[in-house]
């Protein structure tokens, strides 16, 4: 008999010292997070955001203590959630019927959506911009140098043939390059053809290259006036066919994107996918609305613009384990937040005074 209750102690013992995998012997929960600016990052070491502040603050006003378990990617953040290892997650996790079937969340943390990111330009000047590169202009001075040169050859070879010529060479630098100019735009002046026969080889072989010449000149102002359509004509999804784009791989954007038909290269992880667009492997990016502006206000001024309204709005949430306790005591404590102001605060804090996330 007393053999049996010690057994039975020792077991009562025993499993009362379980817990979840996800929390410490001390309670403390664990939260899977993954970096996504201004959501959650990290400065100087600390875990910051907004989505960091705001559970904070829920875990304050519950008297919880906590961890948090930063993951290099979001797939692997999600996934410590539907297997328990983590308590739950925040950062930017849309809250999707996909995701519902496998975990729960909590209320709705912020209003989101999608949005298209393209390199950055001066607007209504973009295209003056585009043509005034190195190229076309060392592409015109090429092409200036060429007709002065041509001309002045014909004046040494024309000088003692016809009147025209017939000048000083500082009066006939002017009057041999327009010469040189109307035979590659208009094929020469009638009254004015060559009476050498050095002249007349010399003026045969500058039409036929001024073929090539207008060719190469017409080709690089076509190349700049394309790449900046291929820049500034987005703005719907639709006129991102044929365009180099770019998103996260497991992201909302990503399963959007397929739905629309729209190929897309899909990156592991935010870093990668803004790298790849400031070294111009990518014509647009799509991802979501909230960490492209931040992007666009920091890091990418003068390197990225959002263009076109919001499209497939959604919502942010917490993820929880399926069945989890914690949800009831997270959407209370949610509401309290924003009755007492602490939620528009930490929004005015993170996306500036008058941003509105209704």
């Amino acid at each position: 008999m007393r053999l049996l209750t010690f057994v039975a102690l020792t077991l009562i013992a025993v499993f009362a010292g379980v817990d979840t995998p996800a929390r410490a012997q001390d309670n403390q929960l664990v939260i899977a997070t993954v970096t996504r600016p201004p959501f959650s990052m990290v400065e100087n070491g600390r875990d910051v955001g907004f989505s960091i502040d705001l559970f904070d603050a829920i875990a304050k006003d519950l008297g919880l203590s906590y961890r948090m378990a930063r993951m290099d990617k979001f797939g692997d953040m999600l996934m410590a959630v539907q297997d328990g290892t983590a308590d739950g997650a925040i950062a930017n996790i849309s809250i999707t019927a996909t995701r519902e079937e496998v975990m729960d969340f909590s209320q709705p943390i912020f209003e989101s959506g999608l949005r298209i990111m393209l390199p950055y330009s001066e607007g209504g000047n973009s295209i003056i911009s585009a043509l005034f590169t190195l190229d076309i202009l060392i592409a015109v001075l090429l092409a200036f140098g060429l007709l002065f040169g041509g001309g002045m050859l014909m004046w040494a070879f024309e000088r003692r043939a016809q009147e025209y010529f017939n000048r000083p060479m500082r009066e006939a630098m002017f009057p041999s390059f327009w010469w040189a100019l109307n035979l590659v735009v208009n094929g020469g002046f009638e009254e004015r053809m060559p009476r050498s026969r050095p002249g007349r080889v010399f003026a045969v072989l500058m039409v036929v290259a001024s073929l090539f010449i207008v060719s190469v000149f017409v080709a690089k102002i076509t190349a700049a006036m394309t790449v900046e359509a291929i820049q500034t004509n987005v703005s719907k999804l639709s006129d991102l066919d044929s365009r180099r784009v770019g998103t996260i791989q497991g992201a909302t954007a990503a399963g959007f994107l397929e739905l629309r038909g729209i190929g897309f290269q899909a990156f592991d992880d935010l870093a990668d996918l803004l790298n790849a667009f400031e070294e111009g492997t990518l014509d647009a990016v799509v991802f979501d609305g909230p960490i492209l502006a931040y992007y666009a206000q920091t890091a990418g001024v003068g390197k990225a613009r959002l263009v076109g309204q919001v499209f497939k709005p959604e919502n942010y949430g917490m993820a929880l384990p399926s069945g989890s306790p914690l949800r009831e005591d997270f959407n209370r404590s949610l509401l309290k937040l924003r009755e007492d102001g602490t939620y528009e605060r930490l929004v005015t804090r993170w996306f500036g005074a008058g941003y509105s996330n209704r």
